[in-house]
C-alpha cells in the first residue's frame, strides 16, 4: 500500500469512474471494490470505495452520496502505521489553520481520517 493515495469523491459513480479511467490509460486496473454492508451508511450492496491504479499510481474513489457530491477537488489519504504517526502528522498538518478552527475540537473520527480544517 502506498504512503499517500489521492482520494476522489463521487455521489454514486465511483465504480463507473474507476472503470472509465482504467479503460483509457495503459497499465491501469481496478484493484478492489468495497461495498456497504447492512450497517450502511449507504444502501447494502452498493459501492462504497473503489481502488484503482493508473501507471503504478493508486487512487481511491468514494461514493459519498448526495451529501458529498463530486468536485474537481481531491483529498490525500496518508496511510500511517501507528496512532503516534497519526498524531504527529495531525499536529504538523493542523498547525497554523484558519482562525476559529480548533483542530482539537474536531471529533476523534475526523482526526483519525485526517480532516484538517482551515488549511489552504
Amino acid at each position: 500500500m502506498p504512503k499517500i493515495t489521492p482520494f476522489l469523491w463521487f455521489n454514486d459513480k465511483a465504480e463507473d469512474a474507476a472503470n472509465f479511467y482504467a479503460s483509457i490509460f495503459r497499465n491501469s486496473k481496478v484493484l478492489s471494490v468495497t461495498r456497504y454492508g447492512k450497517a450502511g451508511p449507504g444502501p447494502a450492496g452498493t459501492v462504497m470505495v473503489c481502488n484503482f491504479q493508473i501507471e503504478g499510481q493508486e487512487f481511491a474513489a468514494l461514493n459519498g452520496g448526495p451529501r458529498f457530491k463530486f468536485t474537481e477537488a481531491i483529498s490525500l489519504v496518508v496511510n500511517c502505521d501507528s496512532q503516534k504517526e497519526v498524531d504527529d502528522m495531525w499536529t504538523k498538518l493542523s498547525a497554523g489553520g484558519a482562525p476559529g478552527h480548533d483542530p482539537l475540537r474536531i471529533g476523534t473520527a475526523a482526526r483519525a481520517r485526517g480532516l484538517v480544517p482551515g488549511k489552504v
